[in-house]
């Protein structure tokens, strides 16, 4: 199955896990964070479900990551 995401989201997706993996967070931790099933997590780290802002902000909050400083880092790239 051909992917519909850019490369810049998927390089987006892999920093998002990358952060979840240096809190030492699985995916079951941030999904009890957001009080949603892991299955959400694991939808939008394999790229199977896009995320919105909305939830992007939640799910950077949940990793105790700062959504600006994600996006400033995303912006280097």
């Amino acid at each position: 199955m051909k992917s519909v995401f850019s490369r810049e989201y998927k390089n987006f997706l892999k920093l998002l896990i990358r952060k979840r993996r240096s809190a030492k967070m699985t995916q079951q931790n941030v999904a009890d964070i957001l009080k949603k099933p892991q299955s959400f997590v694991s939808k939008y780290e394999n790229g199977e479900r896009r995320l919105d802002i909305v939830e992007f902000i939640k799910v950077a909050r949940s990793m105790g990551a700062s959504p600006i400083s994600i996006i400033k880092e995303i912006e280097k790239h």
